[in-house]
C-alpha cells in the first residue's frame, strides 16, 4: 500500500508545475483580453497540429495536461489536442534509452509517432471544418465560473486554485488506478494480451488508454523482452496520452467532445498497431 501511495503521488506532483503553469498563461492572456485572444492560439491551419506532435514527443506527460486544459479554454483546435495525445508516449523514451535499444529503433518510433500525431490531428481539423463544427473563442472566463475560481483575485491566485483542485482529481484517480493494477498485477495485464495474439492491437490499445504511466512501462518493457509484437506495444503508445485524457474529461464540460477524442485516439493506435503487424 504504501508504495502504491508514493508512485500516486509522484505521478500527480510531476505534473503540479506544467498545470500551474498553464493556467497561469490562460489567466494572464484572459487579463490582457483588449488584445484579440484568438489571434494568440493557432486554431486553423497546420501550424497547430505541427507543433502539438513535436512537443507531445517530449517524455514529460505534463503537456497532454497542459493541452486539455488549453483545449477546455477553446484555445486549442480539436486537432491540436489529439496530436499531442497521440505523439505522447510517457515513459516509453526514458525506458528504450536505460534499457540501451538501437538508436535507430528509437529514432524511428519517434518519428512514426510524429508522423501519425501530425497527420491525424490535421484530418480532425479539416473534418471538423468540412462538417462545420462551430470554431470556439477562447472562453477562459467561462473556465473559471464553472472552477468557482475567483479571478478577479488575481491570476496566481486564480492558477492555483485550478492546479489545486485539478491536482486532487488526478491524485485521487491515480491512487485508485495504481491501487487497481498492485490489486490485478502486471503478470496478469501482460497474460491479457500475450494469451490472445491475433488480437494483440485491440488489447494493448485498450491497455494504452488506462491513464497511468503503469502502461506504458508495461507495453515498453513486454516488447523489449520480445514477448509483444511491435504493432501490439505501437497501438497502446498510440492510443495512450498519459494523464492527458483523465484531465480531459475533468476540465472539459463537453463530454460528447472527450469521447469523441479518446476513440480517435483508440482507433488510431489500433489501426497503426495491425499495420505495423502486416508490413513490419
Amino acid at each position: 500500500m504504501a508504495d502504491v501511495i508514493l508512485d500516486s503521488a509522484a505521478d500527480s506532483l510531476k505534473l503540479i508545475p506544467f498545470l500551474f503553469i498553464t493556467y497561469l498563461v490562460m489567466e494572464w492572456i484572459e487579463h490582457k483580453s483588449k488584445y484579440d485572444m484568438s489571434r494568440m492560439v493557432v486554431k486553423r491551419g497546420v501550424g497547430g497540429p505541427m507543433i502539438g506532435g513535436l512537443l507531445g514527443l517530449f517524455p514529460q506527460c505534463g503537456f497532454s495536461a497542459s493541452a486539455a486544459g488549453l483545449y477546455a479554454g477553446h484555445m486549442l483546435s480539436m486537432g491540436t489536442l489529439v496530436a499531442v495525445f497521440l505523439s505522447t508516449s510517457d515513459e516509453m523514451l526514458p525506458i528504450l534509452l536505460s534499457q540501451q535499444a538501437e538508436l535507430k529503433l528509437i529514432l524511428r518510433l519517434l518519428a512514426l509517432k510524429a508522423v501519425v500525431a501530425v497527420t491525424v490531428g490535421l484530418l480532425v481539423d479539416l473534418a471538423g471544418r468540412a462538417l462545420n463544427r462551430e470554431q470556439h473563442k477562447p472562453d477562459i472566463p467561462g473556465m473559471c465560473e464553472k472552477g468557482h475560481c475567483h479571478c478577479e483575485n488575481g491570476i496566481v491566485r486564480s492558477a492555483l486554485h485550478h492546479t489545486l483542485q485539478v491536482g486532487i482529481f488526478i491524485l485521487l484517480i491515480s491512487f485508485c488506478l495504481n491501487l487497481g493494477i498492485e490489486l490485478i498485477g502486471e503478470e496478469t495485464l501482460a497474460g491479457f494480451i500475450l494469451a490472445r495474439p491475433l488480437a494483440g492491437p485491440v488489447l494493448a490499445g485498450l491497455v494504452g488508454m488506462i491513464p497511468n504511466c503503469a502502461a506504458s512501462v508495461l507495453l515498453t518493457q513486454l516488447y523489449l523482452e520480445g514477448l509483444i509484437s511491435l504493432g501490439s506495444m505501437l497501438a497502446g503508445l498510440v492510443a495512450g496520452s498519459g494523464i492527458g485524457l483523465l484531465v480531459l474529461f475533468k476540465v472539459n464540460p463537453d463530454h460528447k467532445e472527450n469521447i469523441t477524442v479518446a476513440g480517435i485516439l483508440y482507433v488510431t493506435g489500433v489501426t497503426v498497431g495491425i499495420l505495423a503487424d502486416l508490413f513490419f
